[in-house]
């Protein structure tokens, strides 16, 4: 045949050659127009189909890659190399299971392809298949153990598989093998972060930035273990990082995602989580995150349904889906669906610690009960689990104990747990207690005597404030049962206005009427999406004590409700929870009742200087001992006639976001009363910070 390159007539097999030697000298456009002519004169020829594949990925047309690739691979000669990298371009394309199938034909129509069985230890890890994952990727090892790249791949699966003792002896046998081998480095990175060893990954993610500055899970995985220990504004400078030379990957989009959820900037966590979902159609990931995003957002059935798509997708986040999809029932009321759904999670992943530990506050244990058993061995694994997850099992272990009235054995596991956790991040208690002093001499009587009546005048902002654990839930689950109120649950909305106005404490004596009124227009556009026409949208942010003060300047016809617990109870329920927030000040007892101490002081400067008519206190015993009474005075706080909806509270079916998202589908019960003085013998530090006697 006639070649481009001279006058003579080569052999297919002579122009083929060729072509080859043109794609290895990067010549693409010899290379491509040889298998070109090469076609012409032998239809359907399977080697520059296969060579044409190739360019075509390079090209980054993986659709035509596929194409080209599976007609090849039809071919009776075409040999099992072929199959093996239609295999990868169907990973990649994100069809597994086309994958694993072509992937399959080329181990066994060679047995010995060492790339064939390495692509398919990958196909079957990201599919979820892990046993069958570490079967082929060690058959890669015995037959080319000096292969750095295959240690890397057994690692990453042995880590799914929980065996994390083993994933660090190969990842670190990969960079032993191939020092500048940049993903073993990001990889390892990962694995330390999930043990807790946090400046260890953070050198091993910049070495592996370091050799290969364009490594998009370098930068993901910083950022992960940057939020891991709460550092969210060094998680974004990694991701800012990304996004300079990757602005639309979607495992740069999902990691913003999940940072600015973190950070509660939830609408724009959205934003990020719908570009995933565009740009990845087929990905588990991008659909789970964008189920969280809407969850934060308490857009239910939207979240429901991008669950649902995450569980279905092959992936590793299958797991993960099922579980959110449990809690996102939980927090709807539906805790029947909830249980069925974790028990679906147990079938498909036994044992999965994120199940039993997600479920133990929906259920009550019991003497014997197989969770307390599966959750106790979890723990005898020690560090081959990652550390989020044996946290989260002492968590779930103590409250088992409490359940089963053994609490020596529940507190043991509460203080592993809390210390572990603690551990895990920097936090100044001392530095929380200046700042409520700072923002209490901001805040002098005089000011409010200047400043009245000068903010945006409305009726609709209510807000529950207080320490977390103290009955705001309760409250608000009362107050939103009464049909002309919005119980909008736990809103960032005031603290993002606040930190973007810079004046908070210190620059608002300075602060003219017009500043008060835009500050409080600002919050009031947040809220009155969330109004659904009714006159009272309750805002049950625990953390706004802080800003009670400024509420009565830019709000000043709102009401501030404040939730109050006995001081001991209260510390207890933190103690012995694992917020989803961030609550630095509860893990240690001793700093639990500091801050106690600093919140107290700072409430009694309010209960001083604000507006009698705008502020009440509401105890949580005294709502268990007379609800009618309280929830009458609630109603009538808020200048609302009165509605005996408000004593069936535990009927209301609104989506509940918190902590205590079981006990509000309960009646009013007496049993969170006082409860602390069972376990008196466990609350020393406790009690000595909060300055009280044992």
């Amino acid at each position: 045949m006639s070649t481009t390159s001279g006058p003579s007539t080569l052999s297919v097999a002579e122009a083929l050659n060729r072509a080859q030697g043109h794609w290895n000298a990067r010549e693409v456009p010899q290379a491509e127009r040889l298998c070109q002519r090469i076609l012409a004169a032998s239809p359907g020829q399977p080697d520059a189909l296969h060579l044409l594949g190739l360019m075509a990925h390079a090209h980054g047309n993986l659709d035509l890659a596929i194409a080209l690739l599976s007609q090849a691979c039809m071919a009776t000669q075409a040999p099992a190399i072929y199959s093996s990298n239609l295999a990868e371009m169907y990973r990649r394309k994100g069809l597994l299971a086309q994958g694993e199938q072509a992937a399959r034909r080329a181990v066994a129509l060679e047995p010995t392809l060492i790339m064939g069985w390495n692509n398919l230890g990958i196909l079957l890890q990201e599919a979820g298949k892990f046993d069958e994952s570490s079967a082929c990727l060690e058959r890669v090892i015995a037959l080319n153990p000096e292969w750095a790249e295959a240690h890397n791949n057994l690692a990453n699966t042995y880590r799914r598989l929980a065996r994390l003792d083993l994933c660090e002896t190969y990842y670190r046998r990969a960079v032993e093998l191939n020092p500048r081998y940049a993903e073993a480095y990001s990889n390892l990175a990962f694995l330390l972060s999930t043990q807790g060893r946090y400046d260890e990954a953070q050198a091993a993610a910049q070495r592996a930035i370091e050799l290969s500055p364009h490594l998009i899970d370098a930068y993901v995985n910083l950022a992960d273990l940057e939020m891991s220990r709460h550092r969210y504004d060094a998680a974004l400078q990694a991701l800012d990082a990304l996004r300079a030379f990757a602005p639309h990957h979607p495992a740069a989009l999902v990691a913003y995602s999940k940072v600015l959820r973190q950070i509660e900037h939830h609408d724009e966590a959205l934003d990020f989580a719908r570009e995933a979902v565009a740009l990845a159609p087929r990905s588990a990931e991008a659909y789970n995150t964008l189920a969280n995003a809407y969850q934060s957002l308490g857009f239910t059935d939207e979240a429901m349904a991008a669950f649902e798509q995450a569980a279905q997708l092959p992936g590793t986040v299958t797991e993960e889906a099922l579980v959110g999809r449990a809690i996102l029932l939980l927090e709807a009321g539906r805790k029947a669906q909830a249980l069925a759904t974790f028990d679906q999670a147990l079938e498909a992943f036994p044992g999965s610690v994120q199940t039993l530990t997600r479920r133990a506050d929906a259920r009550t244990f019991e003497v014997d009960d197989p969770d307390i058993a599966m959750l106790e061995a979890f723990i005898a694994e020690g560090e081959r689990r990652a550390l989020p997850d044996r946290t989260a099992a002492h968590f779930a272990l103590g409250k088992a104990y409490l359940d089963i009235k053994e609490p020596a054995r529940a507190f043991a596991h509460f203080e592993a747990g809390n210390r572990q956790h603690r551990a895990s991040f920097a936090y100044d208690c001392a530095a929380s207690g200046r700042s409520m002093k700072r923002i209490a001499e901001h805040f002098p009587a005089g000011l409010f005597d200047r400043l009245k009546r000068q903010g945006e005048a409305s009726e609709m902002p209510v807000f529950i404030v207080g320490m977390p654990r103290s009955g705001t839930t309760l409250i608000e689950q009362i107050v939103s049962s009464h049909p002309q109120v919005t119980g909008a649950g736990e809103l960032s909305a005031l603290r993002r206005i606040v930190e973007a106005s810079g004046l908070f404490p210190d620059g608002v004596s300075h602060m003219s009427g017009e500043d008060l009124a835009r500050l409080g227009r600002d919050y009031l556009a947040k809220i009155a999406p969330l109004s659904q026409g009714r006159a009272r949208v309750v805002d049950k942010m625990p953390g706004n004590f802080l800003h009670a003060g400024l509420i009565a300047l830019i709000l000043p016809g709102a009401r501030i409700i404040h939730a109050r617990r006995n001081a001991i109870d209260t510390c207890l329920s933190c103690y012995t929870k694992l917020f989803g927030g961030e609550q630095p000040f509860a893990y240690s007892q001793t700093e639990l009742g500091e801050y106690y101490r600093y919140y107290e002081e700072l409430m009694a400067h309010w209960r001083a200087v604000l507006p009698a008519h705008r502020f009440i206190e509401i105890d949580y015993e005294t709502v268990v001992d007379n609800l009618e009474h309280e929830a009458r005075r609630l109603v009538d706080f808020l200048g609302l006639p009165w509605n005996d909806a408000c004593l069936r509270f535990h009927e209301n079916r609104r989506v509940v976001r918190t902590t205590s998202v079981n006990q509000v589908r309960r009646p009013i019960y007496q049993s969170s009363k006082g409860r602390w003085q069972a376990y008196s013998g466990h609350l020393g530090p406790l009690l000595a910070s909060l300055g009280l006697e044992p």
